[in-house]
């Protein structure tokens, strides 16, 4: 169990049976009366939110959370398929990895969280590396302010970078934001 006092963001705790994350947080010391605690919670089984605000003396459940680190190795139609490293498949669906499935690659490293031995959210590297496979062409001359053009990288997501970057580069993607991070030099 979990007292209030201990709430912050990007904990996950228990609430109506089900586990939450904590996405926002904040503190309220009124002149009288209790401490206050409101926290938007984020469902990690359907995604669904709410507010939710607790007193100093409450108590708030901790949910039986596992992790584990596995490694990717194929799709297979909408189910995206781990190993682990006694080469134990575990299918993840497409509606728990989110946009998060445009940055797998073969032999990525994850962490996958489990509920109840259902995986419910997979953590990848903060980075990857992808080839870009389709831009536009940057327009010489127009470069006075930080302008974006769009692109698509393998996998077929499609990110903005900065007009200097080209089909074939290898740029880094930040998977936390999903935003173009750096352009990696060529070899």
């Amino acid at each position: 169990m979990f007292s209030a006092s201990d709430l912050r963001k990007g904990l996950k705790i228990e609430t109506e049976g089900a586990p939450y994350v904590i996405t926002d947080f904040q503190f309220t010391k009124p002149g009288k009366g209790q401490a206050l605690y409101t926290c938007k919670l984020k469902n990690l089984l359907n995604g669904s939110t709410m507010t939710r605000t607790y007193r100093s003396n409450d108590k708030v459940g901790k949910p039986a959370l596992s992790q584990k680190t596995l490694v990717y190795s194929y799709v297979d139609g909408d189910q995206y398929v781990f190993m682990d490293e006694n080469y134990e498949q575990v299918l993840v669906s497409a509606d728990v990895l989110g946009d998060d499935r445009y940055f797998l690659e073969e032999d990525l490293e994850v962490e996958i969280l489990y509920y109840n031995a259902m995986p419910v959210e997979v953590t990848l590297p903060n980075f990857v590396e992808k080839i870009i496979t389709k831009t536009e062409p940057g327009a010489r001359g127009n470069t006075a302010t930080n302008v974006l053009k769009p692109a698509t990288v393998e996998g077929g997501y499609e990110v903005q970078v900065p007009i200097f970057v080209n089909e074939g580069d290898l740029i880094k993607i930040d998977t936390r934001t999903g935003k173009y991070s750096d352009r990696v030099s060529k070899k």
